[in-house]
C-alpha cells in the first residue's frame, strides 16, 4: 500500500519520497505543508488509468464510525422499517445526544471499484450514500471522502439490537475514491450528494441531497465520538444519509452502485453476496 496525491488524471507517488502512511499526513500539523515536503523533488507519477494503479479506500489504521438520523429523511425512513423501533429514531433526531455507532475496521472497508456486499440471511438490503469526516488523533477534521454504509434494514427493523449485524459485516462499507483535504464545514455544506444505482446497465434508482440538511454540525458530532474514547490513529466518521430507496427497493447481486459527492469524486462498486 501506498500514499498518493490526485493531480488531474495523475497520482502523485508520496510514499516514493519518504511518506510512510496515510496517517503520518493526517497528524501534521499543515497537510498541504507536509503534502509539499514530499513533492518538492521529482516523485514518481503515474496515469489514475494505468492498470498497476488501484486506488484502496483512504483509511490505514483509523476505526470507521457512523452517525445515524442526521437527515429528516433518515429518521422517517428508519420509523418505517419497524414500528417496534419507531419511536427511538423520533427520539434521537431530536434529542441533544446523536445515535453513533461502530461501523467497521478499516481492514474490512473497501475502495471505489471492488465490491461490496450485501448479506445472505438478509432480503432487504439497500446502500446509504454519505459525507465521511476524516479525523486525526486529536479529533481535527482533516478532510472528507464518500462513503456507503450498507444496511440491511429488515434486520434492524426487526429490531433496534440487531443494528450491528444490520450494519457491521464483511464489504459492508465503502470508501473512496480519495481524501479532499483543505475544505471548511461550511464550503462542505454547499456540496451535493448523488447515488445512482445500475443494474443491467439501466438506472434502477437514483436521488441526490445536498448536504446542508444534515442536522448537527460536524464539530458538535467529532465532539461526542471523542468523549470519554481515544483514536491514537484518528477516525473516519460517516454522517448519515439524506437518500433512501423506496420500501420496494432492495439491491441485487451484479448491480452497480455509484456516489458522487460534488467537492470529492466518485465511488463505485459493484454488489456481491458475503
Amino acid at each position: 500500500m501506498r500514499v498518493g496525491l490526485i493531480e488531474g488524471q495523475h497520482v502523485i507517488d508520496l510514499s516514493s519520497e519518504g511518506c510512510v502512511s496515510l496517517t503520518e499526513l493526517l497528524e501534521a500539523k499543515d497537510i498541504a505543508a507536509a503534502v509539499l515536503r514530499f513533492t518538492r523533488r521529482d516523485p514518481r507519477r503515474l496515469l489514475l488509468s494505468d492498470p498497476d494503479v488501484k486506488l484502496l479506500p483512504p483509511v490505514d489504521r483509523q476505526e470507521i464510525w457512523a452517525v445515524g438520523v442526521t437527515y429528516l429523511r433518515s429518521k422517517t425512513a428508519r420509523m418505517e422499517e419497524s414500528d417496534f423501533s419507531a419511536t427511538a429514531y423520533d427520539r434521537v433526531y431530536d434529542a441533544p445526544r446523536p445515535e453513533l455507532f461502530f461501523k467497521s475496521m478499516p481492514e474490512k472497508a473497501v475502495g471505489t471499484g471492488d465490491q461490496v456486499g450485501i448479506r445472505s440471511d438478509a432480503k432487504w438490503n439497500v446502500p446509504e450514500p454519505e459525507l465521511a469526516l476524516v479525523l486525526n488523533s486529536r479529533g481535527e477534521l482533516a478532510g472528507f471522502t464518500v462513503g456507503n454504509d450498507m444496511s440491511s434494514r429488515d434486520i434492524e427493523g426487526e429490531n433496534l439490537l440487531y443494528l450491528p449485524q444490520a450494519k457491521i459485516y464483511d464489504r459492508a462499507c465503502a470508501l473512496g475514491p480519495w481524501i479532499t483535504a483543505g475544505v471548511s464545514e461550511t464550503a462542505a455544506r454547499t456540496w451535493t450528494i448523488q447515488i445512482t444505482i445500475l443494474r443491467g446497465g439501466a438506472s434502477v434508482f437514483s436521488g441526490e441531497v445536498n448536504v446542508s440538511q444534515i442536522k448537527r454540525g460536524f464539530q458538535e458530532l467529532i465532539d461526542y465520538l471523542f468523549r470519554s474514547q481515544k483514536f491514537p490513529h484518528g477516525a473516519i466518521m460517516l454522517t448519515g444519509t439524506g437518500v433512501v430507496p423506496a420500501n420496494e427497493f432492495t439491491l441485487a447481486v451484479g448491480d452497480r452502485v455509484k456516489i458522487t459527492i460534488s467537492g470529492i469524486g466518485t465511488l463505485e462498486n459493484e454488489v456481491v453476496i458475503v
